[in-house]
């Protein structure tokens, strides 16, 4: 399928940090290219760093900063609690309202399957946000008479998405690269916004991504030196 033509896409997460991690190479690459791409964070991370009731402020804060760096200034946090995510239909309708207000060509998000190569990242919220963002782009979004309060109340038309790519799936799933080379300082400036996680970002952390975005990269045939994200991208324009 053809990726081009596509002005905006929306990028849907469980957690602040999770799309910089996972995709903000992709992001600058898009931004840079002419996209507007707006974020929708499920959580606002609250259950993590020192627990302290000013958490979710922080972290929403931080994933503002992060967004910054790699061209994004629509950033809607959507509330629900971190670490207990399920794909619910409210869940489902709070997604399907951003996409119908951003109307995007693309959506991005985290794979509903488990990474068996890799579980850590396998995060049973991130798989509950994929799993109800693949059903708010197929079919709700798409359906005037689901969640018909979003058409009767709020006056927000069907919205038909045109192509899915899912992050973090299992290896043999990824059919798309995104050579991320001339944006990788970006993804890194973002990842360093998120001081409460782990402190900034040092040389250990950007040495293990330059070599694992460098494998991905040659798993697809790049030339030796690039560096590349990897997705499922999935057809939903039919």
């Amino acid at each position: 399928m053809s990726t081009a033509n596509v002005r905006s896409a929306l990028v849907v997460t469980a957690h602040p940090d999770d799309v910089d991690f996972g995709a903000a190479g992709t992001v600058a690459v898009w931004t840079s290219a002419g996209i507007e791409v707006s974020y929708c964070i499920c959580t606002s991370g609250e259950a993590s760093g020192d627990g302290s009731p000013g958490m979710a402020a922080v972290r929403e804060a931080e994933q503002r900063a992060a967004a910054a760096h790699v061209g994004v200034e629509d950033v809607t946090f959507l509330g629900y609690p971190d670490g207990a995510v399920t794909a619910s239909l409210e869940l489902r309708r709070d997604i399907s309202r951003v996409i119908r207000r951003v109307r995007p060509g693309r959506v991005l998000t985290w794979s509903p399957e488990i990474n068996w190569d890799f579980v850590p990242t396998s995060h049973p919220d991130h798989r509950a946000v994929g799993e109800a963002a693949f059903a708010a782009v197929y079919p709700d979004a798409r359906n005037p008479y689901a969640h018909r309060s979003l058409l009767d109340d709020e006056g927000l038309e069907p919205w038909s998405v045109r192509e899915l790519w899912l992050a973090d799936g299992p290896l043999h799933l990824r059919n798309q690269p995104v050579d991320i080379t001339a944006a990788f300082d970006k993804k890194m400036a973002a990842l360093r916004s998120h001081s409460s996680q782990a402190g900034p970002a040092g040389e250990a952390i950007e040495q293990d991504l330059r070599q694992y975005h460098a494998a991905t990269a040659a798993q697809f045939g790049l030339d030796e030196g690039r560096l590349a994200e990897a997705f499922q991208l999935v057809d939903t324009s039919r």
